[in-house]
């Protein structure tokens, strides 16, 4: 406390006796609201002295201790951050561009109020000429108050209408009949004289509503230098957990257990950028339903699911690739459209990018992550065949389940055409035109006991990038109760190898590989599984009028012509 204390007498004394030329100044937090800011300014005077409020515009009001000279306050950063009693994000502001002073309540302008001005931004509050609004108006005071409003307190005017659901027309800054009736209809929906035109109180009433909904968010201005990044992000809901290039992580921390964001920092060039627009649409944090859109210079992607709603925006200018995801629960909408549109206004691009050694050393890696973030996984994956060359997949129907979609390869969305659960096989056509490398050839005549066969297919749910041979024989052209519509083969086969082509010595498919299914009493030895025959499945294809292709094949395959045939027709079938 001893320790504290001195502090604040020296940083006190600092910030008195500062001359008029003294203009540097600690910015500790930046709100959204006037009143949240005049309630965290009143918060930190009964901590440390010289705490000053002023509205930097954009709808930012910044709370501030000085103001010191350019050195000093250099010092008086160190000191707060020492004791801890300023948030690790606070730095040095040069005052020349704050306008009107809101803390202490009563305040006059900043005392760089003579020094030259920005351009006035967009704010998200009335630009009057006093923070402070008068208790009342008439007409004629408000169309005065209102014309001081610059375009884009007007567009924000507009967007705070159509938030509370009384304007559906384009955000221009036009205040035209579609505006005016909005303003009339609020009016009227909160107890006020319907007159088209909204006194400075009014105007403050309505964003005062517009931006309660952010009440618990706590939206603040976070820097963050490794990653060359800052932006204003809910620090009530997520906070920083850790660098995982190209990623800084800023996980729940809160009861929105769903809640996310991630800065995006990397080096590249358009190819890297793809590579990584690729890279988001495969992790569970982006739902694969929702648009989307990739060009040289960046990409938007949104994803939408009954769970989840994200949004990704990644920018390239020169060779820093930046930006942002966030990540939000589904139900909870009108506050993520307000959390999602402070961030995108707020983002910006300092120095550097991420440095890819700043994840620590020797750190796990897995197979179903990227980065930290694991990938989004299919409920369940089998293998299948392609069987026509407009892409037609043979497969076995335990991979439809209850899916909401079904991929080939992870990459083609599918559906189906038939499906025969007796005999247990499905066809699958894809919604958009792709071309096979390889289709099968079918042997539909009767295999010779004890021949080799080769079963494609995916062991491992697709881990492995490329289909894997597993090798077996023929042991009967019948299934055990006699059924000669099956085959029993020798092999070895994992469950995500079920669907998969079999194919015999010459390359040709002599059937599928069905399911392995054991009874309540008996379990079979882990060698014995089926084949669904070839003439089955020609039959079925022919049936939904899909020519099947015949092999004429005479002479042995070697083993590395099998392996590049199963890897041109084996497909990958996912349930997702």
């Amino acid at each position: 406390m001893i320790k504290v204390l001195a502090a604040l007498l020296f940083l006190g004394a600092s910030a008195v006796s500062a001359t008029a030329q003294d203009n540097f100044w600690v910015q500790i937090e930046a709100r959204r609201t006037l009143t949240g800011a005049q309630d965290r300014a009143r918060e930190y005077a009964g901590t440390v002295d010289s705490v000053h409020g002023y509205y930097l515009g954009d709808g930012f009001y910044g709370i501030f201790i000085g103001p010191y000279s350019e050195a000093d306050a250099e010092t008086a950063l160190g000191t707060l951050l020492s004791i801890g009693v300023i948030p690790s994000d606070s730095f040095v502001k040069n005052g020349q561009y704050f306008k009107q002073q809101f803390w202490p309540i009563g305040g006059r302008p900043a005392p760089s109020a003579q020094l030259p001005r920005e351009p006035e931004a967009t704010a998200v509050v009335p630009a009057s000429s006093d923070i402070i609004a008068p208790s009342d108006e008439t007409v004629a005071e408000a169309r005065v108050s209102e014309a001081a409003l610059d375009r884009p307190a007007r567009e924000e005017l507009q967007k705070a209408l159509k938030w509370a659901g009384f304007y559906d027309a384009a955000i221009d800054g036009s205040f035209g009949r579609g505006t005016r009736g909005a303003m009339q209809a609020w009016q009227t929906a909160n107890n006020q004289d319907p007159t088209g035109i909204l006194t400075t109180r009014q105007r403050e009433m309505l964003f005062d509503q517009y931006n309660s909904v952010l009440e618990g968010t706590k939206m603040r201005l976070v820097r963050d230098d490794a990653s060359g990044i800052q932006m204003e992000i809910p620090t009530g809901l997520v906070a920083f957990t850790e660098y995982k290039p190209p990623f800084v992580r800023f996980d729940p921390n809160a009861d929105v257990d769903q809640a996310q964001v991630l800065f995006i920092s990397q080096q590249g060039d358009a190819g890297r950028l793809e590579g990584l627009y690729e890279i988001m649409q495969v992790l569970s944090i982006v739902p694969p339903q929702g648009p989307r859109q990739l060009s040289k210079t960046g990409f938007e992607i949104e994803g939408i699911s009954d769970d989840l709603h994200s949004y990704t925006s990644v920018s390239l200018e020169g060779s820093d690739i930046k930006g942002f995801t966030l990540v939000w629960p589904a139900d909870d909408e009108a506050r993520r459209e307000r959390v999602l549109d402070i961030m995108k206004s707020s983002f910006t691009r300092l120095d550097g990018v991420l440095d890819p050694a700043i994840a620590p050393p020797g750190e796990d890696q897995a197979i179903d992550m990227v980065a930290g973030l694991a990938v989004r996984q299919p409920q369940m994956s089998r293998s299948g065949f392609y069987v026509s060359d407009s892409g037609i997949v043979a497969t076995t129907p335990e991979v439809l389940g209850q899916c909401d979609r079904i991929t080939l390869d992870r990459e083609y969305e599918a559906e189906v055409i038939a499906a025969d659960m007796d005999l247990g096989i499905a066809l699958l056509r894809p919604t958009e035109t792709i071309s096979p490398l390889n289709v099968v050839a079918f042997e539909t005549r009767t295999p010779r006991l004890q021949d080799q066969i080769v079963v494609g297919g995916y062991p491992y749910n697709g881990v492995l990038s490329a289909p894997t041979l597993t090798f077996g024989q023929v042991v009967d052209i019948r299934s055990l109760t006699g059924d000669d519509r099956l085959g029993r083969l020798s092999i070895l086969p994992q469950p995500s190898d079920a669907g998969g082509p079999v194919f015999d010595k010459h390359g040709a498919v002599i059937g599928m590989l069905l399911p392995r299914i054991d009874g309540n009493t008996r379990v079979l030895p882990p060698e014995v599984n089926f084949s669904l025959d070839a003439s089955q499945i020609v039959t079925m294809m022919e049936t939904n009028g899909i020519e099947a292709k015949r092999s004429d094949a005479a002479q042995e395959i070697s083993p590395v012509a099998m392996t590049r045939q199963a890897a041109d027709v084996t497909v990958l079938v996912s349930c997702w």
